[in-house]
């Protein structure tokens, strides 16, 4: 429909959502809010997304519409928005969405500061060791050769010192060109076998993308008890907001057991999403009444802990690259001053 124009964030997705609700809340026309909201976002890479969203609501009435018309939405923001006008809540819904997008928000730019920073410091370790070995240990095998150091321990010592160098940089090089590679490939409709490919060999990243998977769901699901929207509705679409194919098949587990009579409660304990304690926090909020208070604090929790994950990685990647690049230069430098120590010593 919309090309390839500017899609929209989710913070900006988080921001819209909230507005909307205070606009409701204040009990302003929808239309007049979305007017004003295109107004305002005149000079935004997504201008002519709310331009057109006020048009059709302006038109309809309907900011479900509004947004079908343009693919540039996401199709759950889209279908949430159709329960709330529905059910006569939108109002709750956009506050929902508002804290959904938010949430998700973060924890992308968790993600992106863990890839980053690496990313950078991995940069600097090859550039230091590739300035040592292209610039200062030629002038250094000067020096020595100067000296009269061309053969033996000396000129052996050095040369162990450059090749060590040689090691670490082509490896820390083809590290970085993999983690490019791979970035590139997670645009492509090859992203879902290259994730799946990625969680099955390194298992804090499988974890990590379960967490998440479990935070995305209970979300949801506060969010639609919160909004009334019917259980197994509920299930259906939950699959389709899933990057983790374990994560989407046990939902679609819940959803055929809820569909055949079972209670939610336990169905989800079968399905092993949750951990034991939340799945005994889930059999108590509904015994309560409660699903939408208990799913909110759960979100909350997996966020928190996929969060603490990403920084535990980078943690480890973090010591780790410095760790290396001390050890190299350390063995340059060791290759270039003992044989330089030895002749003076001789000297003096």
């Amino acid at each position: 429909m919309m090309g390839k124009k500017q899609s929209i964030s989710s913070a900006e997705l988080s921001g819209f959502c909230s507005q909307v609700a205070l606009i409701l809340s204040a009990g302003l026309p929808l239309y007049d809010g979305m007017e004003t909201l295109a107004g305002a976002a005149k000079n935004s890479p997504v201008a002519d997304l709310y331009e057109e969203a006020s048009k059709v609501v302006n038109e309809t009435g309907s900011l479900y519409q509004a947004m079908q018309a343009d693919a540039r939405w996401p199709k759950y923001l889209t279908e949430m928005v159709g329960v709330g006008e529905q059910t006569g809540q939108l109002e709750q819904v956009m506050n929902s969405l508002s804290e959904y997008y938010g949430r998700e928000d973060r924890i992308r730019s968790a993600v992106v500061s863990a890839v980053t920073y690496p990313l950078v410091l991995g940069g600097m370790l090859v550039l230091i060791i590739g300035i040592m070995l292209w610039k200062v240990m030629p002038v250094f095998q000067r020096v020595l050769s100067g000296m009269g150091v061309t053969a033996g321990s000396g000129a052996g010592m050095m040369r162990v010192g450059s090749v060590i160098g040689w090691i670490v940089l082509v490896m820390v090089a083809l590290v970085i060109l993999a983690v490019m590679i791979v970035l590139i490939i997670l645009q492509t409709p090859s992203r879902q076998k290259l994730l799946d490919w990625i969680q099955k060999c390194f298992p804090a990243i499988h974890r990590m993308s379960m967490n998440l998977s479990a935070s995305r769901v209970a979300s949801v699901l506060s969010m639609m008890f919160h909004s009334g929207f019917p259980t197994s509705e509920a299930f259906r679409i939950l699959p389709t907001l899933l990057s983790n194919q374990e994560a989407a098949d046990k939902v679609e587990d819940i959803r055929q057991k809820i569909d055949h009579g079972g209670a939610l409660a336990d169905a989800i304990t079968e399905a092993g999403l949750f951990e034991d304690l939340h799945d005994r926090m889930i059999h108590m909020g509904v015994a309560a009444g409660k699903e939408d208070e208990v799913m909110g604090k759960l979100a909350e929790i997996y966020e928190e802990k996929v969060e603490n994950g990403i920084t535990s990685l980078v943690s480890i990647i973090e010591p780790t690259l410095i760790a290396l690049l001390s050890i190299v230069i350390g063995a340059v430098l060791l290759a270039v001053m003992l044989p330089m120590a030895g002749i003076l010593t001789t000297m003096l």
